[in-house]
């Protein structure tokens, strides 16, 4: 008889893996996901639904890789651009942040 999770147990079950299991985990769920070769998908429908999202700023403050305090500096100053406001909320879209992390990189002399 299968098991089946619910989605919560599930990801109860992955955060609780030693992370160099939870790698083995991803690395070989993607290899199923990937396994029949005689499909070539394209970036954008791999990647399509993750360009087209947008985050909060604690997200893009983690995505960025400094504090929030220190995002909202970026956002104040203008150098990051919310895309969307809802109330006092602010969005940032996801090529808009890649650009910004990648102009940072360039000017730390990063790969």
């Amino acid at each position: 008889m299968e098991t089946v999770q619910t989605a919560e147990a599930m990801v109860r079950n992955v955060k609780a893996m030693p992370a160099a299991e939870r790698v083995r985990f991803f690395s070989l769920l993607g290899a199923a996901a990937f396994e029949n070769t005689s499909q070539n998908y394209s970036h954008a429908e791999v990647f399509g639904d993750v360009n087209a999202a947008e985050f909060s700023a604690a997200e893009a403050a983690e995505y960025l890789e400094v504090s929030v305090a220190t995002f909202r500096r970026f956002v104040q100053s203008g150098r990051v651009v919310p895309a969307r406001v809802v109330g006092r909320n602010q969005f940032f879209a996801t090529v808009g942040l890649k650009a910004f992390k990648r102009a940072r990189r360039d000017v730390k002399g990063g790969a």
